[in-house]
């Protein structure tokens, strides 16, 4: 549609006649609404904007994916892609019919891509728990100040069959292993499947290790021990194994010579090893919103190429010859992406890091090309190669951070290139009513420029930060700031030069002046911690919450005109709406059945179990917005205070406003529980006729993971984190398990109305 087709319509819109006393006023509102958006819209479209979107439907592809309940056929989304790309290519001088098909087409790669991901990285799922006698090679090795964690990539596991062999497991060990990557050893396991959600929309780790090839976790059982061989290892296993020794080195170089948190930060800093810190310093630096300080992301890998792209420009520029008669600028760009591959390689390689390649070699790549370097078109094709890579990425908060905050950067810096032009009186589509660009020219300079900046990125990433963490930190444009400087000023400048002066031995003064800047931003993020309202926990939300919000910023990064802008407003408010009315659940069912979080009289959850796992309880206390410590919710074994809750070897039983809960670790106190209790839950099977009003126990938990309850007056609401008949890779359906019969005593208790299903019913 062309600018004066779009102010036609808008006119023809404005003659319409109407019935409605009044009505004609309004339809010229109406159409003066409408001009503007189509005038907008088809300047967007001038401007190649609408193209930037393409990333966006990918990703909503891939999402989709990612919410069915069974695993959908690869083969048939192939198809349906290669049918609307057609369909879109062979319309397209029809912009009506072509916009549409586009965007499916999109929507349909992302989700063929997420299908073609699963299957190339299929593994086995460890389906209980077992002990098992484990042979294979040491992936990566991770040290602690006590004991260490190990990748193990599994050659032979003794009384597993082929399709129940894990690929990979991740080991703990409590004394470090005199072992290293590369090494083949022998070891006795006792392993456990990746755990699921602990809450209905919780954070499931069997997905994220499922896309590792992580088949099983555990701990090891008595000492490592060196094994043969049947066949050397393959040369990406040797190649990566050498790059972990020199990591490991470095990391024990820079404990011997800092000590305490800052060590354990500037290990974190330098070679991507986060296994030194405490929880005592991830607390603090969480709390004053600066947690990025110890993860290698996109700021670190862009700084390292920066400085080798300057660095290099600057002194090939020394030689007039080289600067008049060779495209030093170029040769700059491609050393800077060789050293941001070589960066990603020495830290580790992980998946946030690869991200931060990827946009990176992007964004050097348009510097070779002649193009410009930092802009959205550049951001969105990174995006894109995530998505074909790496679609289960969209759902980690990782991604989600890392892209909203440079897609913010970008706007910002879209505007003051457009302020530019405006002041050099170039006629370029510009909306002078841009109020992103009125702000600018009021921060055009100095330390506004770089408060205004991190506030636009700390407000593209709040939803995000809610969603998957939960809370909000308000000093946030205090912290961030100072992590940047000491990240540009020390950490990154001073792991460059470190790394080369370590095999010299003249590198301790250089961890020295990083550990200086560390004990600077420790001291800043324990102020912040400890000032008032430092932390704003926030109640979990739904997904769909999430995807308006989302929405909101895309729309404000993405779009330049004001009317197109304004669109982000509605779907703020839906996604507003929808965060604010998180509700809290009275009781949560671990998937394991071993652990009940139940709200007290007070209001708050207490949790009572068999040794319940401190991240189960940090989850739950986090989705209900309760900032305590995980052990401070914990029920001891003399119970409560106030004895509503009591524990003994056979199980625990809470007294609650609404119902009384049980948790039964020995089939012999069903008779008893199953006569008094309002619910069960337990890891065992329970009695075919036990009298309880709702029963969870092993055969229903399989089938429906965590479990929330919540009180409606009579009726009792249940969200399952399972959907009916879910069958996932990572999530496969349970197999048929036994039920047992016992004779109990029936309760004549009512039993109330329970909603979701009747397989949960008693």
């Amino acid at each position: 549609m062309t600018e004066t087709a779009a102010r036609r319509i808008a006119a023809a819109a404005a003659g319409a006649p109407s019935s409605v006393k009044g009505g004609r006023a309004h339809a010229r509102l109406l159409a003066r609404l409408l001009a503007h958006f189509a005038v907008a819209l088809h300047r967007e479209n001038d401007e190649r904007r609408l193209v930037l979107w393409l990333p966006v439907a990918a990703g909503a592809g891939s999402a989709l994916y990612f919410a069915a309940d069974r695993e959908p056929s690869l083969a048939f989304s192939v198809i349906a892609f290669l049918i609307a790309a057609a369909l879109a290519y062979f319309a397209r001088q029809r912009r009506a019919v072509f916009a549409p098909l586009i965007a499916c087409a999109a929507v349909l790669a992302g989700f063929s891509c997420a299908c073609l991901r699963t299957a190339s990285v299929a593994a086995p799922m460890l389906d209980r728990i077992r002990i098992v006698n484990l042979t294979g090679y040491i992936e990566e090795m991770d040290l602690r100040p006590q004991g260490a964690r190990f990748l193990l990539r599994v050659a032979s596991a003794e009384g597993l069959a082929p399709r129940l062999t894990p690929y990979r497991v991740r080991l703990t060990a409590r004394r470090a292993p005199a072992f290293q990557a590369g090494d083949f050893v022998a070891v006795k396991a006792r392993l456990l499947p990746p755990s699921q959600a602990e809450f209905p929309g919780g954070y499931d780790f069997a997905r994220t290790a499922f896309f590792a090839r992580i088949g099983a976790v555990g701990s090891v059982l008595g000492a490592v021990r060196a094994a043969k061989a049947s066949e050397p290892a393959p040369l990406a296993l040797r190649f990566f194994a050498q790059i972990d020794h020199a990591r490991n080195a470095l990391a024990r170089r820079i404990a011997s010579v800092l000590h305490g948190p800052s060590a354990a930060v500037a290990v974190a800093m330098v070679t991507g090893k986060r296994d030194y810190l405490g929880n005592a310093t991830k607390d603090v630096i969480r709390q004053a919103g600066i947690f990025h300080i110890i993860t290698i992301s996109g700021v670190q890998m862009t700084l390292v190429a920066g400085i080798l792209f300057w660095g290099t420009r600057r002194l090939l520029a020394l030689s007039r010859t080289l600067a008049l008669d060779y495209p030093i600028k170029t040769w700059a760009a491609l050393i800077a992406m060789t050293g941001a591959v070589g960066y990603d390689l020495a830290t580790g390689s992980r998946i946030g890091t690869q991200r931060a390649l990827i946009m990176t070699l992007i964004l050097l790549g348009a510097v070779v090309c002649g193009r410009r370097a930092f802009s959205m078109r550049n951001l969105a094709l990174a995006a894109a190669a995530v998505v074909i890579f790496e679609p289960e990425s969209i759902m980690g908060a990782s991604f989600q951070l890392s892209f909203a905050a440079v897609a913010a950067l970008v706007a910002v810096q879209e505007a003051r290139n457009i302020g530019a032009i405006e002041r050099g009186g170039d006629e370029t589509f510009i909306d002078r009513r841009d109020p992103l660009l009125l702000v600018m020219d009021k921060v055009r300079a100095g330390p506004g420029r770089l408060l205004f900046a991190t506030a636009c990125a700390t407000a593209a990433t709040a939803s995000f930060m809610a969603y998957d963490f939960h809370e909000l930190s308000p000093y946030v444009l205090i912290g961030n700031p100072l992590t940047l400087a000491v990240i540009e000023a020390f950490a990154v400048p001073g792991a460059l030069l470190g790394a080369l002066l370590y095999p010299l031995g003249l590198d301790a003064f250089v961890w020295r002046y990083i550990g200086a800047g560390i004990d600077l931003v420790l001291w800043a993020a324990k102020r912040l911690a400890a000032a008032p309202g430092s932390t704003l926990h926030l109640v979990a939300f739904a997904p769909w919450a999430l995807g308006f919000l989302a929405l909101a910023v895309l729309s404000i990064v993405i779009w330049r005109s004001v009317p197109m802008r304004l669109t982000a407003l509605p779907f703020a408010l839906i996604g507003l709406l929808g965060a604010s009315a998180g509700d809290r659940f009275a009781v949560d069912a671990a998937p394991g059945g071993d652990a009940v979080a139940v709200r007290t009289a007070s209001g708050r959850l207490a949790v009572m179990g068999r040794r319940p796992s401190l991240f189960a309880v940090e989850q739950w206390l986090s989705a209900d917005g309760d900032g305590r410590p995980a052990r401070q919710a914990l029920i001891p074994r003399s119970g409560s205070p106030d004895g509503t809750m009591r524990c003994d070897r056979l199980g625990c039983v809470a007294l609650t406003p609404d119902a009384t809960v049980s948790v039964v670790l020995d089939p012999r106190a069903f008779p008893e529980d199953c006569a008094r209790a309002d619910i069960i839950v337990s890891p065992l099977f329970a009695p075919a006729r036990c009298g309880a009003r709702l029963v969870l126990d092993r055969a229903k938990l399989a089938k429906t993971g965590a479990v929330a309850l919540r009180f409606r007056g009579e009726r009792i609401e249940v969200t399952r984190e399972r959907s009916r008949n879910e069958d996932r890779p990572w999530s496969p359906a349970p197999r048929a398990l036994p039920t047992f019969a016992l004779r109990v005593t029936p309760s004549d208790k009512p039993r109330p109305e329970i909603s979701d299903s009747s397989d949960l019913d008693p």
